[in-house]
């Protein structure tokens, strides 16, 4: 945490900024999710060609994390959060004026690009105004933004589409971004934002830690629930609860709400043991265990008789991945330092990514077996991520 008169100013402030930055990175990202029934509908997909419009996206936010977290630690938040949220909120507006597959895949796919680094500079900023025991606090704020970009999503992208059609909704949700921009130049501190010059043998330090690969493989495995659900939740819905789009989007702002509460919870049980006295790490590991057991209830969603019920599973499935998520994400903080902290998150990033890159083998499983088999695998996961975290603690 910095000790300068303007940092203390406008820490919260600066934070906050990057809060609504990141609302509005997944409000762009969910309102694909939230408007898939009609974009499927006129490209004529099936749920497995959906699942590989959806890695459009992933690919390129997975290989193009680890080098916006660099480019994070290089430019300073300032530069790199302009540049990011700019490049995005374009890729969104694009997105509404594409005609073909081609085009829709290829705007998602420069979505991806730009929102890299998003949760990069967002854990940069989170180490560099926040004490250790209040970082996992720092990334549950950061995680209800998230939540809010998907709370937002539903209302706001439905309420466009019904009025005036879904193309125009992705218009109306990437200008949101571009003014963002200006309102951060006004709010930004003076500087360069909290960078540090990374050490000389950055990042290949950090690349030879297998503390850091222990991270990347927990996280991938713990946000294969929370992928699933961030893009089938309207579809599930829709195809498996029979609702319409307009009754699939009274129901599909209610999870991320639950995200929001399961991160501030994960949070502040952390930051209580921390209190209690145990050290930071341990009492991650704790919270993320937590968060893994109450994930297996996931496996119990396809039984849901009514839509309501079916919220409620999906719900708490919500709530435990964010729970483990800031916690995980606030690992890295604690093992490598603010010079790499933007590298370091951003290998979560990537891996993060790479777990959702499963959404084709999902579509296919549930065009051809329903939505068990594929809640059932994403019950686990996380209990198995928690199992490589406590495997390499161990061998330390």
């Amino acid at each position: 945490m910095t000790t300068t008169r303007d940092a203390a100013r406008f820490r919260w402030m600066a934070l906050g900024a990057f809060v609504l930055s990141t609302a509005i990175n997944y409000l762009d990202r969910a309102t694909l999710a939230t408007l898939a029934p009609a974009v499927k509908r006129d490209f004529h997909l099936s749920s497995a060609e959906y699942g590989w419009i959806v890695n459009a996206f992933l690919f390129t936010y997975m290989l193009a994390a680890p080098f916006a977290g660099m480019l994070v630690d290089r430019l300073g938040l300032n530069r790199a959060a302009v540049l990011a949220v700019g490049l995005w909120s374009c890729a969104g507006i694009a997105t509404g004026l594409t005609r073909g597959v081609a085009g829709l895949a290829a705007c998602r796919a420069v979505l991806g690009l730009a929102e890299a680094g998003g949760i990069p500079a967002a854990g940069k900023a989170i180490h560099h105004f926040l004490k250790p025991g209040e970082r996992a606090l720092g990334n549950a704020a950061n995680q209800a933004a998230v939540s809010l970009g998907m709370v937002l999503a539903p209302p706001i992208a439905t309420w466009i589409f019904v009025r005036s059609g879904w193309r125009e909704a992705f218009v109306a949700t990437g200008c949101i971004g571009l003014l963002w921009i200006p309102l951060w130049l006004c709010l930004a501190p003076r500087g360069d934002g909290g960078t540090v010059s990374p050490p000389a043998d950055w990042p290949k330090e950090i690349l030879r830690d297998r503390r850091l690969w222990a991270f990347v493989v927990a996280n991938a495995l713990s946000m294969v629930p929370y992928g699933l659900w961030v893009n089938f939740t309207t579809l599930y819905f829709v195809e498996a609860q029979r609702l319409t789009m307009v009754q699939a989007a009274w129901y599909a702002w209610i999870p991320p709400v639950l995200a929001a509460a399961g991160g501030f919870g994960g949070g502040w049980l952390s930051l209580r043991w921390i209190e209690r006295g145990l050290e930071p790490a341990p009492a991650r590991m704790r919270a993320c265990l937590v968060g893994a057991a109450l994930s297996l209830a996931t496996a119990a969603i396809p039984a849901a008789p009514t839509p309501a019920l079916a919220a409620v599973g999906i719900s708490l499935s919500f709530f435990a991945a964010s729970a483990f998520s800031v916690n995980m994400y606030s690992l890295p903080l604690d093992a490598f330092g603010g010079p790499r902290a933007g590298f370091a998150v951003s290998m979560l990033t990537a891996s993060a990514g790479a777990a959702g890159l499963i959404a084709p083998a999902f579509g296919w499983l549930i065009d051809r077996h329903g939505y068990a088999p594929v809640t059932s695998i994403a019950a686990v996961c996380p209990l198995a991520g928690w199992a490589v975290l406590a495997r390499v603690r161990a061998a330390r």
